[in-house]
């Protein structure tokens, strides 16, 4: 009889451990990435009893209960934070723990210091790889993030330029619908900005021949006048260009002098995407449907965000955008055996299979998915339910409890 003591008061021991996880995981209910945990009980080894083995067999109760932790999808709740990331699938990000170990997080709520370093909301720094010397090499072992701030973007030379555009084979040499005329803005070593104009005439004598003059304003030159590129472009009776010719070198925009200070400059004009010319004479009017060049203005900073394959990306005031980091994840065979260590990071234990580290999306990895955090998996429904559970369970054993003291209490007054 008395080892019921002992058998309700290993329920109470349970139940109480059970509740305690069952309020940490409510207390949990908004914490970014947290994953739940589960309780499971066992009970102690019995007791036989009576001639026959087995016959009565009475048990000690139960054991102290294991808890899981069980790394399921929790959804992805978008927020428009620009260094906010949710991993969809299996995987966890990198960071550097208190004590300098590498620690695992499934909490993508980051944001950047006064140095640019990419840390975890708790202050860990975010492991990955970081652009260095215009390069980002991702073959190396993944370290500390470092996002550029106030960077100035050096200007971009143009250096080809294209027009796609259609001649009018209607046009009348000498007439108003014989000339056509259309422009680009080019970048010199300076990051000013010069406007290219092309002009395009109908020959008078050679039918299908448009002749062309490429130039910049004089009042952009220090000594103007400017030599402006001039030649002649041919059609066939289908309108299709023949000269130049795909294998032909482009022509070339010789510009010098420039009254800025910036260097001179050669800029070539592409008429081919490959083999298809960018410029048609039909019997349409002339028109330009876009027009393309390679260089850009000097630029400042403006954003830095995570994009959806966990490249971190920084746009510029022109609206140009670089890749300057890449999040490092790492897979684990069995997340269940990982130790929490608090701040909503994990350690591996010495059950734990070793952590493949890699790019996103490979390897078994899942996909991240910028702008966005994984919600924690708590469900309060089940919660509350364990927890109604466990509360009669307790109120059940201590009754127990109760009802073997006073039979305690009666045998002792039969023995007086």
């Amino acid at each position: 009889m008395f080892t019921s003591f002992s058998t309700a008061l290993s329920a109470l021991s349970a139940f109480s451990t059970a509740i305690d996880v069952t309020g940490n995981n409510l207390a949990n209910l908004n914490t970014v990435g947290f994953k739940t945990s589960q309780v499971s009980f066992h009970d102690l080894v019995t007791q036989s009893m009576g001639a026959g083995l087995g016959d009565t067999q009475i048990g000690f109760g139960v054991g102290t209960p294991t808890t899981a932790r069980l790394f399921t999808q929790g959804a992805i709740q978008t927020t428009g934070g620009a260094m906010d990331a949710a991993i969809q699938g299996d995987g966890f990000f990198l960071v550097r723990g208190s004590n300098g170990a590498t620690d695992y997080t499934r909490a993508g709520n980051f944001q950047t210091d006064s140095s640019g370093n990419l840390e975890t909301a708790t202050g860990q720094s975010v492991e990955g790889w970081t652009l260095t010397n215009g390069v980002l090499d991702t073959n190396t072992p993944p370290s500390a993030i470092t996002i550029p701030t106030g960077t100035l973007q050096p200007p971009v030379v143009t250096k080809n330029i294209s027009f796609n555009l259609n001649l009018n084979a209607a046009a009348t040499a000498g007439s108003a619908n014989g000339t056509f005329a259309t422009s680009v803005t080019v970048y010199d070593s300076l990051g000013n900005s010069h406007i290219v104009t092309a002009t395009f005439t109908e020959d008078a004598t050679t039918p299908g021949q448009w002749n062309y003059s490429l130039a910049i304003p004089d009042a952009d030159l220090a000594n103007p006048p400017g030599t402006p590129l001039t030649g002649s472009i041919n059609f066939d009776s289908s309108g299709i260009l023949t000269t130049p010719a795909a294998t032909d070198p482009a022509a070339q925009l010789a510009i010098t002098g420039l009254a800025d200070g910036a260097a001179d400059m050669t800029v070539n004009w592409n008429v081919y995407n490959g083999t298809t010319p960018d410029i048609t004479q039909f019997a349409q009017s002339s028109s330009v449907s876009a027009v393309t060049q390679d260089g850009s203005s000097s630029a400042q900073l403006t954003t830095v965000a995570i994009a959806s394959s966990g490249q971190i990306l920084a746009q510029f005031s022109n609206g140009q955008q670089t890749v300057v980091g890449q999040l490092a994840m790492a897979t684990i065979r069995n997340p269940g055996s990982l130790l929490a260590v608090g701040d909503n990071n994990y350690q591996i234990s010495s059950t734990s299979a070793l952590p493949a580290v890699g790019l996103p999306g490979t390897g078994g990895r899942g996909t991240v998915q910028g702008g966005a955090v994984e919600s924690s998996t708590v469900d309060i429904a089940t919660e509350f339910t364990n927890l109604i559970v466990y509360q009669r369970g307790y109120e059940a054993n201590s009754k127990i409890i109760n009802a073997v003291d006073e039979l305690s209490q009666t045998t002792i007054q039969l023995i007086k």
